[in-house]
């Protein structure tokens, strides 16, 4: 997957071939916030565009604008993934956050 980042803001980038474009979408957020450009130079200052105008308007109706990611995961796995996870953990010497921390950590690394 192509990405670029932005103000602590990612965004996938694809290439539409009909439309002969380069096409991209802010990821992590609600809102649907989408943005194009012919070039590579072009697309980036349509994202950061997107971006300016997101963050404008949020100010403009008085709401937080989303972040990406609090640092904060809450899941939900069946008992027995939680206890498997949990043991792991322990004989790691670590804690269930640590663990899955470095679990997640590795597994964005390698792509999934």
């Amino acid at each position: 997957m192509n990405t670029m980042s932005y103000k602590g803001y990612t965004a996938r980038v694809e290439y539409d071939e009909r439309d002969n474009i380069f096409v991209g979408r802010i990821l992590g957020i609600r809102s649907i916030i989408s943005f194009h450009g012919v070039t590579v130079a072009e697309l980036r200052a349509e994202f950061e565009h997107a971006v300016k105008d997101y963050l404008a308007e949020c100010k403009k109706e008085g709401v937080h604008p989303e972040k990406p990611a609090s640092g904060k995961l809450l899941l939900r796995v069946p008992p027995e993934v939680h206890g498997r996870a949990l043991v792991a953990a322990q004989a790691a010497g670590k804690s269930l956050n640590q663990w899955a921390t470095e679990v997640l950590q590795h597994a964005v690394q390698q792509g999934g």
